[in-house]
């Protein structure tokens, strides 16, 4: 197996594997809702990894210099959103609660349809410039990167790709499982509750220094 497809991986994995407010997302979107939906939600934060790895080869250096100045502001950004998704969540789990429904939205309405999920899941993940940096860092960390033709660079964007996916399809597939097993309003109510303060928490890190 090619070199470069293998660093790939290991970028991949170790990119998507630390457990964030993404991942909570997703998690709690196949608990709520379905597997489609935090599979395609799942896809979405895999897509948005592979363009960055992408970006960050063939753009290499210069991207330090592009990215860093306006990383502070894209910080901001991704928490404000991330507060009005713990926000939203909130609401929505105490209202089912208070009326004994479920708390998934008819199709079309919040994150509930595969569609909606990958665009909104697309737009978050994109809005850390941080994951871009950590690919250009690997990217002319390697001895090799200097030689680096169109075929290698594919390679190390497809096992990214391949590495994010399936990690990432693997939290939606645990979502699906809480889902099942925690399906009575109370632990409806719980793991909502709970989805949303983590994600509230893990904006609120996202402004900390440091």
């Amino acid at each position: 197996m090619s070199g470069a497809f293998l660093a790939g991986l290991v970028a991949g994995y170790g990119v998507a594997i630390p457990v964030g407010a993404i991942a909570i997302l997703i998690l709690g979107l196949s608990a709520r809702t379905s597997f489609r939906v935090g599979a395609a939600a799942a896809l979405a934060v895999a897509t948005a990894d592979g363009l960055y790895a992408a970006v960050a080869v063939l753009g290499g250096a210069g991207l330090v210099g592009i990215i860093t100045p306006v990383a502070g502001p894209l910080r901001v950004v991704a928490a404000v959103v991330l507060l009005g998704l713990a926000a939203h969540g909130l609401w929505r789990t105490w209202r089912a609660h208070r009326s004994r429904r479920t708390p998934a939205a008819p199709a079309g309405r919040g994150l509930s349809t595969p569609g909606r999920a990958y665009a909104a899941l697309l737009g978050l993940t994109l809005l850390n410039p941080m994951t871009v940096l950590y690919f250009a860092a690997l990217v002319l960390g390697r001895r090799d990167a200097a030689d680096t033709d169109a075929g290698s660079a594919a390679l190390f964007v497809a096992g990214v790709l391949l590495a994010s996916a399936s990690w990432q399809l693997l939290i939606a597939g645990g979502g699906t499982v809480v889902g099942r097993a925690l399906t009575g309003p109370r632990g409806r109510l719980v793991t909502g509750l709970v989805s949303s303060a983590l994600i509230a928490a893990l904006a609120v890190a996202a402004l900390l220094p440091g």
